[in-house]
């Protein structure tokens, strides 16, 4: 009878994968030995594996790459890395390290841009696609850019007061584009997305207002889904209705140069994770190019906007099983040294389903459990009540500790639950750490936050 942790994943999951394996009964995650980093570190810690982000990023480029070459695509391809999936700095500028544009959603992302550019990390050539309702603080930061010599900025038009504001501001000739209010899935709460301007709009606001304008020149379409690039009926029709847009605006605009499809890669939450990223992609690009060669137009400059997908996969959060409650004669309960809802916010606010696994005791017996939060809210938890797969782990030991990490939570995370600041129950922020590899292939740590300490928590709070 196979009873270890270690026959169950052999029975169940594929294993192992790219990411992890098994070390002396231990999980490696990029060959990084993790309860080393437990043991040098303590829990509970978030990891950023950042080369992880460069591989993804080079990973799309080759997709793209290759579709071209396969399709005899003319035109370019452009990475965009989506800031509001992450907004730290040794995010971007491991993003940078990979000659990519940069994606902005706020006023507040064009601070970081003229940041990074006031240490020399980027030069005012750096492509900036500016998206998102735009307030006056949003547009007046836009234009002062502009003005001041960053020629590579185009805001995205998300209305019509828009391009009157920035013709206001702007004292030179400007780039723009315009959003597509695309049509939400037929199960949304809603029929139109809230962002970009109708379909049926967009031709006669192009030649009432953008044809003849002295200083803007329109160059790029841009178009989003919510559900994501998913080989469905769904995506597929909303992507033609967004080149049949292209093409009678490139008929009356031959400036438009340029389509972007947003973001939308997933990332893998399971180990039994299947998607065809080479299919996608070729799919897309033969797509856009069959269509345009059918309506006898250019092709557009391909641009993507990934943010999940660059950075999702770099990150980690790891947790020690500090007790077990059994509430009946079927529920256990193991409680983490933390919380779910302010850590992991995304898996009680919207039932994110992420990797987990145990860091040690891969050769002990297991046993099903529930995960539960130290908070004391009914939603502090993780189960297979809430996701698609029940949880296994060792059996639960007092003189044995049993460490778990969940994976690929490098997105979005952070800034849903609040970095820092106050949070629920005043659970702590966890200590955070940056693992790089040197030229020896050898893994660098580095303490990015030490963890929040009571007398912090108090302070904010005015005691």
């Amino acid at each position: 009878m196979k009873i270890k942790y270690s026959e169950l994943i052999d029975q169940t999951l594929y294993f192992p994968t790219e990411e992890f394996n098994v070390s002396e009964n231990n999980l490696l995650f990029h060959d990084i030995p993790l309860m080393e980093v437990v043991e040098k570190f303590g829990t509970p810690l978030k990891v950023s594996y950042l080369p992880k982000i460069s591989q993804n990023i080079q990973k799309a480029k080759s997709w793209f790459k290759e579709a071209f070459e396969k399709t005899e695509y003319k035109k370019n391809y452009r990475y965009c890395y989506c800031t509001k999936s992450s907004h730290f700095k040794f995010v971007i500028e491991e993003a940078l390290k990979n000659d990519i544009s940069i994606e902005t959603s706020s006023a507040y992302d064009m601070d970081i841009v003229k940041s990074l550019y006031k240490e020399g990390k980027v030069t005012k050539d750096i492509e900036v696609i500016c998206n998102g309702f735009k307030t006056d603080d949003y547009l007046a930061k836009i234009s002062d850019m502009i003005n001041s010599g960053f020629e590579n900025i185009t805001p995205i038009l998300d209305n019509y007061r828009e391009l009157d504001k920035l013709t206001e501001s702007i004292d030179t000739t400007f780039d723009i584009g315009i959003r597509i209010a695309s049509e939400e899935e037929p199960k949304f709460e809603f029929y139109t997305s809230r962002l970009g301007i109708g379909y049926k709009d967009i031709i006669p606001y192009y030649s009432q207002k953008i044809a003849e304008h002295p200083n803007a020149r329109l160059k790029m379409l841009h178009f989003f889904i919510n559900t994501g690039i998913k080989d469905t009926a769904y995506y597929w029709n909303e992507l033609y209705k967004c080149l049949r847009v292209y093409a009678r605006l490139k008929k009356i605009a031959p400036e438009v140069n340029s389509l972007n499809i947003g973001g939308g890669f997933p990332i893998k939450t399971s180990l039994q994770f299947d998607y065809d990223y080479q299919y996608m992609v070729e799919e897309i690009v033969s797509q856009i190019k069959k269509f345009c060669e059918e309506e006898g137009v250019e092709e557009p400059n391909i641009y993507t906007e990934f943010g999940s997908f660059t950075v999702g996969e770099s990150g980690a959060n790891i947790y020690k099983i500090i007790s077990q409650k059994r509430q009946n004669d079927r529920e256990k309960w193991n409680m983490i040294d933390s919380s779910f809802m302010t850590t992991l916010p995304d898996t009680w606010a919207i039932s994110r389903h992420f990797i987990m696994l145990p860091l040690n005791r891969w050769d002990d017996t297991y046993e099903r459990v529930f995960l539960g939060g130290l908070t004391c809210d009914s939603d502090d938890y993780y189960n297979s009540e809430q996701h698609t797969n029940a949880i296994y782990l060792p059996v639960f030991s007092d003189t044995k500790p049993l460490y778990i990490g969940f994976f690929h939570t490098g997105a979005y995370q952070e800034t849903i639950g609040g970095y820092g600041g106050v949070h629920h129950c005043l659970m702590p922020q966890p200590r955070h750490i940056l693992i790089q590899k040197d030229e020896n292939g050898e893994f660098q740590y580095e303490i990015f936050r030490e963890k929040q300490e009571p007398e912090d928590i108090l302070k904010l709070l005015g005691y």
